[in-house]
């Protein structure tokens, strides 16, 4: 018998088009087979939602206690990377004089070049969200408990003090098959489900909401 404690997040009342967002998942390597299933859940469902998979960028760590340091400075990264691909009007091949009707000296084309991006067609805009996906699994020392309540607390206050919405994708299980069954590698007959996928979900939503209330948009 499943546990009912395992559910899926139903759909979102409005479907959400990712296809202009810009998504990071960071995940730790520890408990490998766990993350591995969840990674996978997770880009399945952002590109099901119409996330570009050159706009899907995947990093790693140790840990899951390294999560919302390495959140923090991917959020500050892609900022960084944004700016130095934004077009310079020192750089332009644009004469700013031809744009005046009665200059005589305009040249026959004033057409800009476009900034191209670094990386192909990938973007260079600021991520749109985070997913920091994680694996911890109760032992038999404290700690468990120390390093659930840093990740918890320190995720949170990256996504607040960044304006960043940053999805909480770390299992907090009791035991082995808690953790495989949320991703949806279950030892028994019931598989269970990917929570991968609600996270994928939740950062396409959170991206589209986040840009509507930048805007004014409620």
């Amino acid at each position: 018998m499943s546990d009912p404690t395992i559910k899926g997040l139903p759909p979102p009342p409005t479907k959400y088009d990712g296809s202009p967002f810009r998504i990071a998942i960071v995940h730790a390597r520890w408990n490998d087979a766990i993350i591995k299933a969840l990674l996978d859940g997770t880009v399945k469902k952002l590109k099901e939602q119409g996330v570009k998979e050159e706009n899907i960028v995947i990093k790693s760590v140790p840990g899951s206690y390294e999560l919302p340091f390495a959140a923090q400075k991917l959020i500050e990264a892609g900022k960084t990377q944004s700016s130095n691909a934004a077009p310079s009007m020192l750089a332009s091949t644009t004469n700013l004089l031809s744009l005046i009707d009665n200059n005589p000296t305009a040249p026959a084309s004033t057409t800009p070049q476009p900034a191209q991006s670094s990386t192909g067609g990938a973007s260079t805009a600021p991520f749109n969200a985070i997913i920091a996906i994680g694996c911890l699994i109760k032992g038999s020392t404290m700690h468990f408990e120390y390093i659930c309540d840093a990740v918890t607390h320190g995720l949170m206050k990256v996504q607040l003090d960044s304006g960043t919405p940053v999805v909480f994708g770390v299992l907090t299980a009791l035991n082995d098959d808690q953790a495989l069954e949320r991703a949806g590698i279950g030892r028994k007959e019931t598989k269970g489900h990917n929570h991968g996928e609600d996270w994928g979900l939740a950062a396409v939503e959170l991206a589209a909401q986040t840009s509507d209330w930048q805007k004014g948009i409620l």
